[in-house]
């Protein structure tokens, strides 16, 4: 069998940070249940962050109005993207599982790996109106976030002062990785480990370590299939009328973001449900 592929992006400024641990980790575990880790650590890199013409190699197919999303769409079909994209995508052809690995910042990845994000997962490459959600480019592949976050696990409740945490997850995981196609694994949250007692951090190491073992083979994360809905302009992408009727006796809504004016499903985008839950 040919070697398995993971590809970890990575964004913290410090290789001593606690991020940096939880990607040793990874690495090193991965490594020795034989998979081939790929690190693309973004701020060593210099990665630019910024989605801009320069992205594009030779004339734009529009040069008096740019159109980023268009332009690069038309510069990956024509092979004409910039060598750091070309690259980023290229390794996100041969991985099997990517791994993003960052400390949160203001709700969401830092500035840089949302470059990442912008300026990769081009249109064409990663999705297209043809092809998205479980229907997606991306749909063999797995994807997960692995992050630190400054807060409290209580302060990300449905009670807590900052609010559920699923619903802060939902754009990343569901409008960006799922988006394309990925089968997105839970996330791997680490609660403030920068306000935790040496032992406490070495236990969420321990614990990040034995997850990872059986990583590859976890159920991923629920979301609403695009046969719900009617995909076309005239029936305005919504639930098609039948599943919606369907739902109004259930106590709660498809998902995170389908939610119907009803009740969050518990835990939706922070663990794999049932096989026999929406």
């Amino acid at each position: 069998m040919a070697q398995k592929t993971v590809l970890i992006v990575y964004a913290h400024q410090s290789p001593g940070s606690f991020n940096g641990a939880v990607r040793d980790v990874a690495v090193q575990e991965l490594t020795e249940q034989g998979y081939r880790v790929i690190v693309s650590d973004l701020y060593a890199m210099d990665f630019r962050a910024s989605a801009i013409q320069d992205d594009i190699i030779g004339d734009l197919k529009n040069s008096e109005l740019f159109q980023y999303g268009e332009e690069t769409m038309y510069a990956w079909m024509d092979g004409r993207l910039s060598e750091d994209i070309t690259a980023e995508q290229r390794k996100i052809e041969e991985a099997e599982l990517i791994i993003f690995q960052f400390p949160l910042y203001w709700f969401s990845v830092p500035a840089i790996m949302k470059g990442w994000m912008d300026r990769v997962l081009t249109q064409g490459f990663a999705f297209s109106l043809e092809k998205m959600y479980n229907n997606g480019i991306f749909k063999d592949k797995k994807a997960m976030l692995s992050f630190t976050t400054g807060a409290t696990q209580t302060m990300f409740r449905p009670d807590g002062i900052n609010g559920d945490i699923n619903i802060t997850l939902w754009p990343l995981q569901n409008g960006t990785l799922h988006f394309c196609g990925f089968q997105v694994l839970a996330p791997q949250i680490f609660w403030s480990p920068a306000h935790c007692p040496h032992m406490v951090r070495t236990a969420m190491l321990d614990g990040w370590r034995a997850r990872l073992k059986g990583l590859l083979a976890e159920k991923p994360l629920t979301f609403a299939p695009c046969e719900l809905f009617d995909l076309s302009f005239q029936g305005g992408f919504l639930l098609w009328p039948k599943v919606r009727e369907e739902q109004e006796s259930h106590p709660y809504g498809i998902t995170t973001g389908h939610h119907l004016g009803k009740l969050l499903p518990p835990d939706n985008q922070t663990k794999a449900q049932p096989t026999d839950e929406k």
